[in-house]
């Protein structure tokens, strides 16, 4: 069973987590997720382990004080796929040079009227 746990408080080890939800079976794994950049902490985890000692760890800890804060403690739900984000993100058309509808508009593109011809 994949178990989410959020609500860590910041200082918080996974060796900590680990023995914590030791006590209702075998861990297979406790990871608390860290901040790409820095490093630190970002509050929530995942534990894997058996399905029924991970029911009874859910049971028991769910609302529980670890380290001095309550955590939430639930059934993780499979994550879901987001469409990967690219750089022209939110740009549908527009952008400069490509809305030169009606009267030439663009840069440089509006030529009409007295300009053109000779002069003499």
């Amino acid at each position: 069973m994949n178990i989410f746990v959020s609500n860590i408080n910041y200082a918080t080890k996974e060796y900590e987590l680990h023995d914590l939800f030791a006590e209702f079976g075998d861990v297979s794994s406790a990871k608390i997720v860290t901040d790409r950049e820095t490093g630190r902490s970002r509050g929530f985890g995942f534990i894997e382990m058996g399905d029924a000692e991970g029911q009874q760890a859910v049971d028991a800890l769910n609302q529980k004080e670890f380290n001095g804060k309550v955590l939430n403690v639930s059934e993780a739900k499979p994550r879901e796929e987001k469409p990967r984000r690219s750089f022209d993100n939110n740009r549908s058309g527009g952008g400069y040079g490509n809305n030169r509808g009606g009267n030439g508009g663009g840069y440089g593109n509006s030529r009409g009227g007295n300009g053109g011809g000779n002069r003499w």
